[in-house]
C-alpha cells in the first residue's frame, strides 16, 4: 500500500513538472471530448477522493491527476513561506497595489502584469526546484471602491464599474494567456459580490436593487467572464439583500447558469460564519451541504467530515459531488495537467533562470510603477526638479526609506525605497539628508538646510507588523492611526495624521514636494491649498523608489489618473452601510465639490483636444461606432494623455447617472504632435438594466458624449442619436 501511495505521488509530481507518461486511463487521451474525459475521471474516483478534491488540492494522486493548487495573486504572487510545511519564501515580481495598477489607465500593461504573474506561477509549479502547484491565482479583485473608508480599498482598481471591469478583464487575459487550447493559469475573481465594508463583514448585508446589481456591482465580474474568459470566482462573506453570498441562488442562476463558471470558492471561514455569525444553519454539516447545493466546489473551511456524514445519511448524493467536480475538472483540462506536455506551450515554463530575475519581467514592473504615479498638483512648475540646480536634498518621512508589504503582497526579488531611488538618481555629487520624522527637530533641520524637501507620507497597509496575530471574530483589531485601514478593519477617518509633518517641513522650506504613498483617498485639503507639488502613488511596487525618482527629476512624465473620487470632507459621504450608490457615491452621483475628481491627474506638458466625431451619424441599438478625437501636445516634452470618454442621457425615461465612463485610452504624444485617438463604443455599453424584462436594454434616445482629462474637466461634447 505504501509503495502505491509513493508511486502515485511521484506520478503527480512528474505530471506537474510537465513530463509525459504512457496513457493508462481514457481520461489521459487529449483527443477525447472534455466531458468524456471528466466522466471517466469521476467513474474512477472513490467518494472520499471526490470530497477531498473539493478543497484547494484539486488533484487525485491515485490516478496521477495533479492539483492546480492555489495562491493569492492580485498584484504579484504571494509566497511568503510556510513554517508548518517547511516552505521557504519565494521571491516573485511585485507590482503596485491594484489602485496603482488602475491609475495607469492602461489595460494592455495590466494584461502584461497578469502574464508576468502567471508565468512565475507556472515556473514555481513546474520547476524541479519548487514543484509547488499554484496555477489557480486568486485574482483579479473585481470589487468596487464605493466608499474611501473601506479598509480593503487597497485591493481594487477603483470606484468605476467600467474601469474596474476593463482592468479585471485585462488581468484575467494576462493570467490565462492567449493559446487557443490551453491556459497559462486560471484566474479566480474576488469577491462576489458587493463586499466593501470590513466592520461586521462576516454577517453584514449589502442592500440594493437589481439595477445596481447588474449595472454596477456585478458589472466588473460579468466583463471578466464574458470578455476576459474568466471561469472562477470566490463568494464574499456578506449577504446581498439578506441572503449570504455563499449560498445565494444567484450563484446557480447567473454565475453558473449564464457565465458558465467552473470554480466557485467559499471564502476563508465563510461556511462556519453561516452557523456562528448568520445563525442560518444549525451546524457546520448543514452549512457545508448548503454551500455544495448552492454551487460551491472549493471550500476554504472545515467540510470533509461533514460531507462524508451527509453522504452517508443521504443529505447529499454522489451525483451532487459529480456535478461539482465536473465543473472543477474543466479547469484541470484547460491547464493541460493531464495532457502530454508537447502540445502545451506553457508546459515548458520550468527550470532555467527564475523569471522574476529576467529583464523582461523587471521592465514590466518598472513600467507599471511609472504609469501608476499621479501628479495631483504642480503649481508654478515646482516639478520636475532640475538636477543641475539641486546640491542638497532633504528626504523626509516615515515612508521615505521603506517599501511596505501588504496582506496580499508577496516577497519581492528586490525593493527600491524612495530614499534609495533619489540617491541613485542624483549620484554622489548631491548631498541627500534623511529624517524619518521630526524627533529632535530632525525633519525641520534637514528641510531648512536643503535646496528642496521631499516629504514621503501615507498609510501603513497592515497597520503595523503584527497583522497576522491581530484577528478577532469581528475582523482585525483597530489600527493605531484611525486614518489607516486593512482587511478586517474600516477607516475611522479620512484625515492624514502625517499632514502635520508636511506642515512642519513646508514651514522650514517653501520648496517642498509632498509624496503621498497611499492605498486610498485622504482629505488633504490643507496640503492641496499650500504645498506646491503633490505626487500620489500606491504601495508595494518593488520599483517604487526608482519610478518616483524618475518622475521627480523629469526623466519620466507622469500620466496616471485617479481611480476614485477624493472627497473634501467625510460629511460628503453617505452612511457606510448605505450601498445604494445613487445616494451620493462615486463621481456618477457625488454631491458637492470633491477635493480631487475621479480621473484627475496632471502632466509636465499640456494637451489640446479637438474634433470630437463618430464614425457614423447615429448608433443602432445593437451596433457600434468609433469615437475619434484629436489630441495635440502643446507643451515642450513628450507625455501620456489619457483620453476619458463619458456618456450622459439627458432625455432618458429612466434614472441614469449624471455621467458614466464608457471608454478611455492612454496614448503618448510628442511635443507639437497631433494624434487621432480612436475609442470603440458599442451600444451595449450604453444599456441599462430593465428590471421588469430582466435584461439589458439600449434606449433609443440621444446620448451626450463627453471627452475630457477628468470627470470634472470636460473638453469636448457631442450628441449621438441612438436608433432602434
Amino acid at each position: 500500500m505504501q509503495t502505491n501511495i509513493l508511486r502515485a505521488a511521484a506520478l503527480a509530481a512528474a505530471l506537474c513538472a510537465g513530463t509525459a507518461h504512457a496513457a493508462t486511463y481514457p481520461f489521459q487521451d487529449p483527443n477525447l471530448a472534455p466531458q468524456q474525459r471528466i466522466a471517466n475521471i469521476l467513474a474512477l474516483m472513490t467518494p472520499d477522493e471526490k470530497i477531498a478534491a473539493l478543497s484547494t488540492d484539486s488533484g487525485v494522486a491515485r490516478l496521477g491527476i495533479p492539483s492546480f493548487g492555489s495562491t493569492e495573486g492580485i498584484h504579484g504572487l504571494v509566497q511568503r513561506g510556510e513554517s508548518k510545511r517547511q516552505r521557504e519564501p519565494i521571491p516573485t515580481t511585485q507590482f503596485p497595489q491594484p489602485p496603482g495598477m488602475g491609475a495607469s489607465w492602461d489595460p494592455e500593461l495590466v494584461r502584461q502584469a497578469g502574464a508576468v504573474q502567471s508565468t512565475e506561477a507556472r515556473y514555481i509549479t513546474q520547476s524541479s526546484k519548487y514543484r509547488h502547484p499554484m496555477l489557480m491565482q486568486w485574482g483579479p479583485q473585481a470589487d468596487l471602491a464605493r466608499d474611501p473608508r473601506w479598509g480593503r480599498s487597497e485591493e481594487v482598481y477603483g470606484e468605476d464599474a467600467f474601469l474596474v471591469g476593463t482592468m479585471a478583464t485585462a488581468f484575467t487575459r494576462g493570467i490565462q494567456g492567449d493559446d487557443p487550447t490551453y491556459w497559462r493559469g486560471a484566474a479566480l475573481l474576488k469577491h462576489f459580490l458587493a463586499n466593501s465594508n470590513e466592520n461586521g463583514r462576516g454577517n453584514s448585508t449589502s442592500d440594493f436593487d437589481d439595477r445596481q446589481f447588474h449595472e454596477y456591482y456585478a458589472a466588473p465580474f460579468r466583463m471578466a467572464f464574458e470578455d476576459g474568459g474568466a471561469r472562477a470566482l470566490m463568494a464574499s462573506y456578506n449577504a446581498w439583500n439578506g441572503t449570504p453570498m455563499g449560498v445565494h441562488p444567484v450563484l446557480r442562476s447567473l454565475v453558473i447558469g449564464k457565465w458558465n463558471a467552473d470554480v466557485i470558492s467559499s471564502d476563508g471561514g465563510a461556511i462556519g460564519n453561516l452557523v456562528k455569525l448568520y445563525k442560518r444553519y444549525p451546524d457546520q454539516k448543514a452549512a457545508a451541504v448548503a454551500g455544495l447545493k448552492a454551487g460551491i466546489n472549493q471550500y476554504l473551511d472545515k467540510y470533509q467530515d461533514e460531507l462524508r456524514a451527509a453522504l452517508k445519511e443521504g443529505t447529499i448524493t454522489v451525483a451532487d459531488l459529480d456535478e461539482a467536480l465536473a465543473r472543477k475538472f474543466r479547469t484541470t483540462i484547460k491547464l493541460g495537467l493531464i495532457d502530454p506536455p508537447a502540445g502545451n506551450p506553457y508546459a515548458a515554463i520550468k527550470d532555467g533562470p527564475a523569471p522574476w530575475d529576467s529583464a523582461a519581467h523587471k521592465a514590466v514592473s518598472l513600467k507599471m510603477a511609472l504609469e501608476s504615479i499621479v501628479l495631483m498638483k504642480n503649481d508654478g512648475g515646482a516639478l520636475p526638479l532640475a538636477k543641475s540646480r539641486v546640491k542638497r536634498i532633504a528626504v523626509i518621512g516615515p515612508h521615505a526609506d521603506s517599501v511596505h508589504w501588504d496582506w496580499y503582497g508577496g516577497t519581492a526579488p528586490y525593493t527600491v525605497t524612495a530614499l534609495a531611488g533619489i540617491k541613485a538618481a542624483v549620484g554622489p555629487g548631491v548631498k541627500v539628508d534623511y529624517a524619518a520624522d521630526n524627533a529632535n527637530d530632525a525633519a525641520v533641520k534637514a528641510a531648512r538646510d536643503a535646496d528642496v524637501a521631499i516629504v514621503v507620507v501615507g498609510n501603513d497597509p497592515t497597520c503595523g507588523p503584527n497583522m497576522a496575530h491581530e484577528w478577532t471574530d469581528a475582523g482585525t483589531k483597530p489600527c493605531a492611526d484611525p486614518g489607516d485601514g486593512r482587511e478586517g478593519r474600516d477607516r475611522e477617518t479620512l484625515a492624514l495624521a502625517q499632514e502635520g509633518l508636511v506642515k512642519q517641513v513646508l514651514a522650514a522650506n517653501p520648496r517642498t514636494v509632498m509624496v503621498l504613498v497611499s492605498s486610498f483617498p485622504y482629505t488633504i485639503g490643507w496640503a492641496k491649498d499650500h504645498v506646491p507639488a503633490i505626487v500620489q502613488m500606491a504601495h508595494a511596487s518593488q520599483d517604487q523608489g526608482t519610478a518616483l525618482a524618475q518622475v521627480l527629476f523629469g526623466d519620466y512624465n507622469p500620466g496616471g489618473k485617479l481611480v476614485a473620487t477624493w472627497p473634501a470632507a467625510e460629511s460628503q459621504l453617505p452612511p457606510m452601510m448605505d450601498y445604494d450608490i445613487r445616494h451620493g457615491r462615486t463621481y456618477m452621483y457625488f454631491k458637492g465639490q470633491p477635493l480631487f475628481p475621479f480621473g484627475h491627474g496632471l502632466s509636465y506638458t499640456t494637451f489640446k483636444y479637438g474634433k470630437l466625431r463618430t464614425s457614423a451619424p447615429a448608433l443602432a441599438a445593437d451596433g457600434k461606432v468609433d469615437v475619434d478625437v484629436d489630441v495635440t501636445n502643446t507643451g515642450k516634452v513628450a507625455g501620456d494623455s489619457v483620453v476619458e470618454l463619458y456618456a450622459a442621457w439627458p432625455k432618458s425615461q429612466v434614472e441614469r447617472p449624471r455621467q458614466a465612463l464608457v471608454g478611455f485610452r492612454r496614448v503618448n504624444v510628442k511635443p507639437g504632435e497631433t494624434r487621432t485617438v480612436r475609442i470603440p463604443l458599442a451600444a451595449q455599453r450604453l444599456a441599462y438594466w430593465n428590471t421588469q424584462a430582466g435584461r439589458f436594454e439600449v434606449e433609443p434616445v440621444p446620448v451626450k458624449l463627453m471627452v475630457g482629462e477628468s470627470s470634472a474637466d470636460i473638453k469636448l461634447t457631442a450628441t449621438l442619436p441612438v436608433k432602434r
